[in-house]
């Protein structure tokens, strides 16, 4: 199984990259949405953000208001950090179990947007992700589709600059793919790392 870790900062197109992929036969494991998996009704790591942020971050139904648990740890180093001890872990957990479930020749993309700053995906039975794939953009490109999808530019401008810099992602990534132009034109690139991914599974 080869598993390759997909990243970029917002408004870089890291998740129409990751469709594309899907598309070319890849199974995308989206690690954002597995981080709210975990702490939703049930989750694995439900119980201990309750018991370690209280009540002030639970919904009438005493599970976790994910609003009211972002704003406990906005702007809060120390608080986010004892929020990933939590999580984070969680997210590994259930993304080794997603893996342990599928076909043993599987060509798996961890969709992930802080790959650089954290170690998800980084598995402690060592079956996490072998291969990293940056996805790029010029900067002024990434604030205008953000802000097509309804973010205001200076939201989005402080996003970048608190997310890891091009130069951080690019000191880890094995490919960088530049995502300047149309969907066509993306098309092709994902084709030509499709490519690549092939020559990387054909190592194993």
């Amino acid at each position: 199984m080869l598993v390759i870790g997909l990243t970029g900062g917002i408004g870089s197109g890291k998740s129409t990259v990751a469709g594309l992929l899907a598309d070319c036969g890849a199974v995308v494991l989206d690690v954002d949405a597995v981080g709210r998996e975990v702490i939703a009704p049930g989750g694995l790591a439900e119980a201990d953000v309750l018991a370690e942020f209280g009540v002030g971050v639970a919904d009438a139904a005493g599970h976790v208001d994910r609003a009211a648990l972002g704003r406990a740890v906005f702007g809060q180093p120390e608080a986010l950090a004892r929020l990933t001890a939590i999580s984070h872990p969680a997210i590994n957990t259930e993304l080794a179990a997603r893996l342990a479930a599928l076909p043993v020749a599987s060509l798996v993309v961890l969709d992930m947007a802080i790959l650089v700053e954290s170690n998800l995906g980084k598995l402690p039975d060592g079956n996490g992700y072998t291969k990293v794939v940056v996805v790029e953009a010029p900067t002024e490109l990434r604030v205008d589709r953000a802000v097509a999808r309804g973010m205001s530019a200076d939201d989005v401008r402080a996003r970048i600059a608190a997310q890891a810099s091009d130069a951080q992602r690019r000191a880890v990534a094995d490919v960088v793919l530049t995502n300047d132009g149309d969907r066509d034109r993306l098309a092709q690139r994902v084709g030509e790392l499709w490519i690549t991914i092939m020559g990387w599974a054909s190592a194993e």
